[in-house]
């Protein structure tokens, strides 16, 4: 059966790099968060800041703003470190439940 160019594996998804629209690198994709009723991807969680892994954050952000851009080889986000350096943010030990006021939180930081 043929794969259908608009779709992707996660494992593919994870791990791309995160850009600002200036090109400058933000961090990497490190988990996709779905919908368990509809099936659509909510969240792509990016890993930004630390040193080689150690001690980064995870910051959700809305997965309509990613877009993916094939010259860059990776996504691209409205966004500049500043931005997100305020934005909701959790530790890898510390996933937060991603509950209607966790959620409301995110998408009102992103003016959604």
């Amino acid at each position: 059966m043929a794969m259908s160019a608009n779709v992707i594996s996660s494992d593919r998804v994870e791990g791309s790099a995160v850009y600002n629209t200036a090109g400058d690198k933000l961090g990497t994709i490190d988990d996709l968060m779905i919908d368990k009723l509809s099936g659509q991807v909510r969240y792509a969680v990016l890993e930004f800041g630390g040193f080689l892994g150690m001690g980064t954050d995870r910051y959700p952000i809305p997965w309509g703003m990613l877009n993916y851009d094939t010259s860059q080889g990776g996504y691209v986000v409205p966004l500049d470190k500043a931005k997100l350096e305020g934005a909701p943010r959790y530790a890898d030990s510390s996933v937060p439940e991603y509950d209607d006021p966790y959620t409301m939180r995110i998408n009102n930081y992103y003016g959604l």
